[in-house]
């Protein structure tokens, strides 16, 4: 009896034991999990141009010289650009982002930098800042490769500026879909009026 109690005392442990851990486990994932939304280098999406896993992904990220800057005047020159980004250390290269069909700046660019501590140092103090009267968008990016400096919208330009129904003067006027309307809509009232004056009767022939 002695030792049959032992054994039904021994799975008890073992049983309370593996709960502990299972527990523990589901713990420390939920915490992985929290400190990966928490962490300042892993980005919440995962570019649809990049050739590998989320995980690799992420790891890029951590460990990458390249920052993303969004919301740009299509103005900014890289001038400016270089001016604002050097003050956090010394830079590799800028690359403006250029409508794939004119081959002018649409609002966003890559900078490299030489050491990941001025890249940390970049996000951390120029995103959100101003700059052309615009605040910027300032984020770790996994890294530039040839092709990645266009726009990827239908017209040529960012995809956020294809459907912007809000009047922004830094970045062209009103989204691409919302101008093309407009001018069709003027199209349509001038060819109105060029109608109507043809078919207008000649004032002197209706003289009696």
């Amino acid at each position: 009896a002695p030792r049959g109690d032992a054994t039904v005392a021994k799975q008890a442990y073992v049983s309370r034991a593996t709960k502990f851990v299972t527990t523990c486990a589901g713990e420390a994932q939920s915490m992985a999990r929290l400190l990966l939304s928490l962490e300042p280098s892993i980005s919440k999406y995962k570019d649809r141009q990049f050739p590998g896993t989320q995980e690799e992904f992420e790891e890029r990220l951590r460990t990458s010289t390249t920052v993303y800057v969004g919301n740009l005047s299509f103005y900014t020159t890289e001038e400016q650009i270089h001016e604002v980004f050097s003050r956090c250390g010394e830079l590799k290269r800028i690359v403006m982002g250029l409508d794939s069909v004119r081959k002018v700046p649409c609002g966003f660019c890559f900078v490299v930098y030489y050491t990941r501590d001025d890249t940390e140092d970049c996000v951390k103090y120029l995103n959100g800042t101003v700059l052309d009267e615009r605040p910027i968008r300032v984020d770790f990016d996994w890294g530039y490769v040839d092709g990645r400096q266009f726009g990827r919208g239908k017209s040529g330009g960012q995809v956020r500026d294809e459907f912007r129904v809000d009047y922004d003067v830094g970045r062209g006027g009103y989204g691409h879909w919302l101008q093309q309307e407009v001018q069709q809509a003027q199209s349509g009232v001038e060819l109105q009026e060029t109608t109507t004056m043809v078919d207008a009767p000649d004032a002197k022939r209706t003289k009696t």
